[in-house]
């Protein structure tokens, strides 16, 4: 939001009066939409003696490409709370873009604070399951 439409505290309020909308249209299209073809790609295109880095990164690069696409069009949407052909016009200038910050960030931060925090948790469930025996 900031970048297409300025920096100032205006801009953020409104970004955050919309964020729940996003994330629920996020949780809609992870589910129903990018999961089940992530989930073919990433068995086309992985085999099954690669390792779990090849898995994460073919992952990310297919959940990224294809939300980034769908969340684009319909986060525009959303966030201007009308359906225009705005973001389909403006789509090949706004989606790399798009495309580039959610791959870093997922790549950089989301899937390492993920896969920290899952090692936690199951070291403390083993823990807990020696203890319990």
């Amino acid at each position: 939001m900031g970048f297409e439409f300025g920096f100032s505290k205006d801009v953020y309020i409104r970004t955050l009066q919309v964020i729940p909308f996003v994330w629920i249209c996020v949780i809609l299209l992870v589910t129903l939409v990018a999961n089940p073809i992530v989930n073919q790609l990433v068995q086309k295109f992985v085999a099954p003696a690669d390792g779990f880095n090849a898995r994460v990164l073919f992952t990310i690069l297919f959940s990224v490409t294809i939300l980034s696409i769908l969340l684009t069009v319909s986060g525009t949407w959303i966030g201007l709370r009308e359906i225009s052909m705005e973001p389909i016009r403006t789509f090949f200038y706004d989606w790399p873009r798009n495309f580039f910050i959610a791959f870093w960030v997922e790549a950089l931060i989301a899937q390492p604070i993920a896969r920290f925090t899952m090692k936690k948790l199951h070291v403390s469930q083993e823990r807990k399951a020696v203890n319990a025996s």
